[in-house]
């Protein structure tokens, strides 16, 4: 399966499918025991990159659509 990313309402990014994550230091983060992940998009996870439901507790609203940019 292709990787899929949906933007869950208030919450973490969640995503399916084959992806790599690497860390800030270029290391690869083992996600070979999820199916899925969710990533944090908050801000507030202390297990970053990955949702913790910190956004829960902090009352985070997203944006409600997604919101392309122009190619310049």
């Amino acid at each position: 399966m292709a990787c899929k990313i949906t933007a869950r309402p208030n919450g973490p990014y969640l995503v399916e499918g084959e992806v790599e994550i690497y860390d800030p230091t270029g290391a690869k983060v083992d996600t070979s025991t999820r199916p899925r992940i969710s990533l944090c998009r908050c801000g507030g996870s202390v297990t970053k990159p990955f949702c913790d439901g910190t956004h829960s507790k902090i009352g985070f609203a997203a944006a409600e659509a997604a919101v392309a940019q122009e190619k310049k």
